[in-house]
């Protein structure tokens, strides 16, 4: 058995006014990491509702604010951290894609957001070989 390096995702951290509200998105985030999929999926598609699509630098400033505060979303927890940043993303009137997926050769699960069809703050090569299992996209 080998040791795993844990690395944090680096990030600027958010105006002051920024940070109650990421907190509370990445508080939100943790509580519904615990529903069952087609239960999160449905509060997800709820969020949703009438906010605009999420453009690039829209979804990597809430992406950067939730990872700054917060050492588990900027660790290992890529379902609270893209939930996180989908929730503050709604709080200014905009929603990313949220995107969960798995890959088999190794087995992975994870999640991430995406804006104009691209992946925010993961790599386009890893992200490719997930294949989609719940999609919760904006509405263009």
């Amino acid at each position: 058995m080998t040791a795993r390096s844990l690395s944090l995702q680096p990030s600027t951290p958010p105006p002051w006014h920024v940070r109650p509200v990421a907190l509370c998105a990445v508080g939100a985030a943790r509580i519904l990491t615990r529903l069952p999929p087609r239960q999160l999926r449905k509060v997800m598609e709820a969020a949703r509702r009438g906010a605009r699509p999420a453009n690039e630098a829209e979804t990597l400033r809430a992406r950067n604010a939730v990872v700054a505060v917060s050492v588990p979303c900027a660790g290992p927890r890529c379902l609270q951290r893209s939930i996180a940043t989908a929730l503050l993303c709604r709080t200014r009137g905009v929603w990313p894609d949220w995107v969960t997926g798995v890959r088999t050769q190794p087995f992975r699960a994870h999640a991430w957001v995406e804006a104009d069809g691209k992946p925010i703050g993961e790599s386009i090569d890893e992200v490719k070989h997930f294949h989609v299992l719940i999609s919760v996209p904006d509405r263009r």
